[in-house]
């Protein structure tokens, strides 16, 4: 096992978590937005609101299917010997 390939795939999977966090974070402001929108409707804001909370699904969808295939090749460099 290449231990400094796999510290640098261990950190690379971090970021990746870190990444998919705040993209998780900036759906819920989108969210808290959306609903201020409900006392105060904007149909443009809301449209875009709406547009930017499904680009930042499919981004936090797209990151999480990285992630995953991230950590499968880790845990098969792991178990390499």
């Amino acid at each position: 096992m290449d231990q400094e390939k796999l510290d640098h795939m261990r950190s690379v999977f971090n970021k990746l978590e870190d990444i998919k966090n705040n993209q998780e974070s900036v759906i819920d402001k989108i969210n808290h937005v959306i609903t201020d929108l409900f006392q105060h409707p904007d149909k443009k804001l809301e449209k875009a609101m709406e547009d930017a909370h499904q680009k930042s699904s499919d981004n936090v969808d797209a990151v999480r299917e990285a992630l995953e295939d991230y950590e499968m090749r880790i845990n098969k460099l792991e178990n390499e010997d």
